[in-house]
């Protein structure tokens, strides 16, 4: 009987064809927690792109491994996959570049006023359109911070400093790993000297709710916030406020604490903000790469190997009295 491999998306279609030679491709219906936790029963391995309840891991008694389609694992609970002797595994990144290159387009969109002269053109006329071009600014040779410097801050470190001659100042734990043009800095420093500050850190307990009333605070009056992070990296309510009375200049927002984005939340309305459904790291091409990690990692699993980018490795012994 061949192994079933479950994904809660859709994927490349050669990335499709790949993995239909693994096993039969199962691909949820939509990608709700209701589908993936009825769809998945009797998976071997499970692609990740949307949220898996901990109760999968511990109903598939054949599951041998989650394969999360990208970086970030929080959408897999750790702990109870290797409770179940589940591997996990990700592919991170090589959509670093893609994401960079978001923050970099809706940066400079934002500072030019985009949202506000694409609507007036439409609806006001060429002339209130164009009143807005004397506000714009220039990204080039700006302040940029970059909060976390993992792949996607070092690949928009590269676009910024190289390419536009933006300052970096970079926070991380690991100053001594900063490439050379960054300047490591505190995040108060960082909030306080920059024109665009970028949200790229993993959520964890100490990101968790890091932007808030205070920091938003220490802003420059027109520094825009890019979240290419997660939502809960920032206090919502506190950013609705700073937006709302235009205490910084805008944001770029990727992520949200729920999603989809409610369509009667108040950063639908505002003017002064660039909204994107969580998209930041999807292109073509990266789909294309992020598949074919995915493939990677389930030839590995599937012929008794240990991924090559493991999450999870103190399960090893584990899994290997559950398949041998």
């Amino acid at each position: 009987m061949p192994e079933i491999i479950f994904s809660t998306h859709s994927l490349h279609p050669e990335v499709t064809a790949q993995l239909q030679t693994l096993g039969s491709l199962v691909i949820a219906s939509e990608p709700s927690p209701a589908a993936i936790l009825e769809q998945s029963a009797g998976a071997s391995i499970i692609v990740v792109r949307a949220p898996i309840a901990p109760e999968i891991f511990a109903r598939e008694k054949g599951l041998r491994a989650a394969i999360r389609h990208g970086a970030g694992l929080d959408m897999i609970p750790l702990d109870a996959a290797t409770e179940a002797g589940v591997l996990v595994a990700n592919v991170p990144g090589v959509n670093a570049v893609t994401v960079a290159e978001h923050c970099i387009w809706s940066s400079l969109a934002l500072l030019r006023r985009y949202p506000e002269v694409s609507a007036d053109l439409r609806t006001q006329g060429w002339a209130r359109a164009r009143a807005h071009s004397d506000h714009g600014r220039e990204l080039s040779g700006s302040t940029i911070a970059i909060v976390g410097m993992g792949n996607v801050g070092n690949a928009l470190f590269r676009i910024a400093h190289g390419g536009f001659s933006m300052k970096v100042l970079a926070v991380t734990s690991r100053p001594e790993s900063l490439p050379d043009g960054a300047q490591a800095a505190s995040l108060d420093e960082a909030l306080a000297n920059s024109d665009v500050v970028v949200l790229a850190c993993p959520l964890n307990e100490n990101t968790r709710g890091m932007i808030g009333a205070e920091q938003l605070a220490r802003m420059r009056p027109g520094a825009i916030l890019v979240n290419v992070a997660r939502g809960p990296v920032v206090q919502q309510q506190a950013l609705v406020e700073a937006l709302q009375t235009r205490s910084i200049g805008g944001a770029v927002l990727d992520v949200f604490n729920q999603q989809p984005l409610p369509s009667d939340h108040p950063y639908i309305a505002m003017r002064n903000v660039i909204l994107t459904p969580h998209m930041a790291g999807i292109t073509e091409e990266s789909m294309l790469r992020m598949g074919q990690g995915v493939v990677w990692e389930a030839t590995r699993i599937l012929a008794g190997k240990q991924p090559r980018n493991f999450c999870n490795p103190s399960v090893w012994n584990a899994y290997l009295s559950r398949f041998g």
